[in-house]
């Protein structure tokens, strides 16, 4: 099965089902199969072919469905990018994949433009926002050589007009379809190559677990060029059937009225955007009748949020996991089954999980190590980087970087990434446990838990908070550093106590809410080195 065959049985399966919606106009199966292969034709004009690049610089919106499918359909590869990267962050990652083409956006114009010196295969950039409607304040050198989206669909409709079945080059389902960069937490970002097989099977393997139908409706707000929300709230509704409502961020009074006003059914998230929609509906409650599950994944959902939502709203959290390389998701808790608080379920039909001591030996049941995962979801490899593709596929299993445990019905635990694991006193402690324990303080809205070079120790461990703010909604709870470390030494043995914590207002953190703890050490030591030159003046 190919990517373009989501499109194609739409259209023949469930014709005038509503396949979108954006800002009140929506898109029926039919029409989206027709727009797919304009689109498809008008790439093919432009000279894009087989196993080109092609960028989608773009918040969600249909012409970034159009853009993926019909890059599919004609054999290139699509290259989903963030649209909050800086020019030259783009320009690392394009010149990584080759970028030959990019959609995008006027507001993105200009960024776009400054890395265009550096990327000698980039040929054409096309944009969604008319020409008539391009900002006064653009710089003339933003459009120069623009090409525009509806150009481009005149041209594929014209094509088609002559042939309705122009000669497409032929895809394999082992053809890379996708190139998805890892959030690069690590030096740079590397470019998870995912093929037709990877992604088509990932969707079978999901929809299999959460009986998606087309009667459901799905809430997009988390953006499309994630792993997660491609493969869950685009590739999955898509091959059910089901409607998707395309919001272009998240903003809670919009993301209420949308699940109202559409009778939306599905709503996948991440935790902060689940955290902030219990905050706002203390003053805004809102209609969830029609909602028969949140799913929540793209980083650890704490016990505390998980509990208050099905509490308040009466809807089930199905929460799962899943990395980029593995397309991504490889468990859920089931919507019909047993569903474990703390657990992300068990690993979905077709996907192995096993857990892997330090010698890749497969550990016992409720055994602490690497999570690993192998099956048909699994990558190709990184874009242009051999070794790094070997380091992590070893004896045909992908190795996560996750540290965790599978229970003996077969559920899955994480408790924290390897690399954010504190060792203090020789002792490893999991940060995740003790952010939950500070979760379930009533005056703890949010909590990251990091560990700092301690001359004594090897670590120390610090935690991070954001207070609730108070009834008045202006001033935040009183509680002080000292009552929230005798919480926790109430609830923790006695080294995972935090020996270090500080207030924030906020938190750093990616385009999918997960806080990037990488930034949160290098905040925490420059404000250490600061206060001990401070403290050394004063002396």
């Amino acid at each position: 099965m190919l990517l373009s065959d989501i499109i194609t049985q739409g259209s023949q399966n469930t014709p005038q089902n509503t396949a979108l919606v954006f800002r009140d106009q929506s898109m029926t199966y039919a029409e989206l199969a027709v727009a797919v292969a304009r689109f498809a034709a008008g790439l093919r004009s432009l000279g894009i072919g087989q196993g080109d690049r092609i960028a989608l610089l773009l918040p969600n919106c249909p012409p970034f469905v159009l853009g993926y499918f019909a890059a599919g359909q004609i054999g290139a590869v699509v290259v989903p990018s963030n649209p909050l990267l800086k020019s030259a962050e783009l320009e690392y990652i394009w010149r990584d994949a080759q970028i030959k083409l990019v959609l995008t956006a006027a507001p993105l114009l200009p960024n776009v433009q400054a890395a265009r010196a550096a990327l000698p295969t980039l040929k054409h950039i096309v944009s969604i926002t008319p020409q008539t409607e391009l900002p006064d304040t653009l710089p003339a050198q933003a459009t120069d050589g623009l090409l525009f989206f509806t150009d481009i669909m005149m041209r594929g409709a014209a094509v088609l007009a002559q042939d309705d079945r122009p000669p497409f080059p032929t895809v394999h389902e082992q053809d890379c379809a996708v190139v998805l960069y890892t959030s690069g937490t690590t030096g740079h970002p590397k470019g998870a190559m995912l093929s037709h097989k990877n992604l088509t099977r990932n969707v079978e393997q999901v929809r299999a677990v959460l009986h998606i139908t087309p009667e459901d409706t799905f809430l997009t707000v988390l953006p499309l060029f994630h792993s997660f929300a491609g493969t869950v709230c685009m590739n999955l509704p898509l091959a059910c059937g089901s409607a998707t409502i395309l919001l272009e961020n998240f903003q809670p009074a919009r993301t209420v009225e949308a699940v109202e006003k559409h009778k939306a059914t599905i709503f996948p998230a991440v935790p902060a955007i689940f955290n902030a929609l219990l905050q706002y509906s203390q003053s805004a409650p809102f209609d969830t009748s029609t909602l028969r599950a949140f799913v929540s994944g793209g980083a650890p959902l704490p016990a505390a949020i998980l509990n208050t939502l099905e509490t308040k709203f009466g809807v089930p959290v199905l929460e799962g996991d899943g990395p980029t390389e593995c397309s991504p998701v490889t468990s859920v808790n089931p919507i019909d089954g047993i569903r474990k608080v703390g657990s992300v379920g068990p690993q979905l039909p077709g996907v192995e999980v096993a857990i892997f001591d330090e010698a890749d030996r497969i550990l016992p049941v409720d055994a602490v190590g690497e999570i690993v995962v192998r099956g048909d979801n699994v990558m190709i490899g990184y874009l242009n980087q051999p070794e790094a593709t070997a380091e992590v596929m070893t004896g045909g299993w992908y190795h996560t970087g996750d540290i965790g445990s599978i229970d003996t019905d077969g559920y899955i635990f994480i408790l924290d990434r390897k690399k954010d694991m504190i060792i203090t006193a020789g002792l490893n402690v999991y940060p995740r446990e003790i952010e939950e324990v500070l979760l379930t303080h009533p005056a703890v809205a949010d909590a990251a838990v990091i560990g700092q070079a301690d001359a004594a120790r090897g670590e120390e461990v610090v935690a991070v908070v954001i207070l609730r703010a108070g009834d008045n909604g202006e001033q935040n709870f009183a509680v002080t550093v000292r009552e929230l470390i005798s919480y926790c030494r109430e609830r923790l043995a006695n080294y995972k106590v935090p020996r270090r914590l500080v207030f924030r207002d906020v938190l750093p953190r990616g385009s999918t809410g997960k806080v990037v703890k990488r930034l949160l050490r290098k905040e925490m030591e420059l404000e250490t080195k600061i206060e001990n030159e401070n403290r050394g003046g004063m002396t």
